[in-house]
């Protein structure tokens, strides 16, 4: 049974249902790369007196691997396993499409192992920074007049008429094998998470709430939670732009939804379509779906800088979500459905930073 009101869908999911366990695979690739250690999760006791809680964390993203957000977990290890499974020369060329950081961290970890990168991205909806940053990785950039979806669609049709080795984080029908390894590669951030609270005397988070685009970051977080040896009972909420929100309707009809998008600062949530991969695991793992609007994120990425953590509007929705979902309309009905109290552990999974998609003025 689903809950719905204009900014907030309930999931009422199956407590009884888990996912595999899993290995280490990824974790152990990431560990093995120079430069890696574990991002910042810094504790902001401002922001638990504001939502009514024990303490809140953020997980800062902004200093992944050298990279501005989250997406070169991902982009590393799938990098790494589709050339490998390719047995891929040096002359092969890896394609994908981004709306930003996505396709910067694909193009740093295919040079970095001798090959070529041709980035498609939607021309006008991504900030012209971002596009800067993926050309300054050496990729050939195509920008084309399309949105995101479409902006996918043309570079999977390239990548097979021209022999590239697709590297994408959205899944569709027989095409679920790299973003597979995409999303094991994002389970190394909720591992360190994990670490970290337990360095920090606490338990597993109470809350964690995941900004959520086609939904690979969320597919992770719920595949490290909901798995059979997790232990507790973590709530896992997504946040979306208002101008491509699908998870809510998708949890309301039962199946994936797609929808139309718009126009928005959150260029990286600004996708219509569920990932086919991610999709069985929200149905059955996902606590609740929120929606924000650009002022909101602006909002929360200004108060989120006034407390020393520079986000970008993405990264900063997970804090606009949280206060949607523990502070806004119904925070009563909200929290009761989350079991979030007085005495919870919150994270807010700050995907990137303000370098990777600069916040305007409040």
């Amino acid at each position: 049974m689903t809950t719905t009101t204009a900014a907030w869908t309930a999931n009422d999911r199956d407590r009884s249902w888990s996912g595999p366990d899993q290995d280490d695979a990824a974790l152990d690739f990431h560990r093995s790369l120079a430069g890696y250690e574990p991002t910042a999760l810094t504790p902001l006791p401002e922001l638990a007196r504001e939502l009514g809680v024990a303490a809140v964390f953020a997980k800062d993203e902004s200093t992944r691997l050298g990279m501005p957000a989250f997406k070169a977990l991902g982009a590393s290890w799938a990098v790494h396993r589709a050339l490998e499974a390719a047995h891929a020369d040096t002359d092969a060329e890896v394609v994908t499409a981004t709306d930003g950081n996505h396709g910067r961290a694909v193009d740093r970890f295919d040079r970095e192992a001798g090959h070529p990168a041709r980035i498609f991205v939607p021309a006008g909806g991504i900030h012209p920074s971002a596009i800067a940053a993926i050309r300054s990785e050496g990729a050939e950039v195509v920008e084309l007049e399309a949105n995101y979806d479409q902006t996918v669609t043309a570079a999977a049709d390239y990548a097979a008429a021209n022999g590239g080795v697709l590297v994408q984080d959205t899944a569709w029908e027989g095409y679920e094998e790299v973003p597979g390894w995409i999303v094991d590669g994002y389970s190394t951030l909720f591992r360190e998470i994990d670490a970290q609270l337990r360095e920090a005397g606490h338990h597993a988070p109470d809350l964690v709430c995941v900004p959520t685009g086609v939904g690979s970051l969320l597919q992770a977080a719920l595949a490290h939670y909901r798995r059979a040896n997790a232990g507790g009972d973590t709530a896992v909420v997504s946040v979306e732009t208002e101008a491509a929100a699908c998870m809510g309707p998708s949890l309301e009809s039962g199946h994936p939804v797609t929808v139309e998008t718009g126009k928005t600062i959150m260029s990286g949530l600004n996708c219509g379509i569920p990932s086919s991969l991610a999709w069985p695991v929200i149905r059955n793992g996902l606590d609740a779906a929120v929606t924000v609007g650009d002022a909101a994120a602006i909002d929360a990425a200004h108060r989120l800088a006034d407390l020393g953590v520079a986000a970008g509007p993405c990264g900063a929705a997970s804090l606009a979500g949280a206060r949607e979902a523990l502070i806004g309309a119904d925070a009563e009905t909200r929290r009761r459905h989350l079991r979030v109290d007085a005495d919870s552990v919150i994270v807010l999974t700050i995907t990137e930073g303000s370098e990777a998609n600069p916040v305007p003025d409040a």
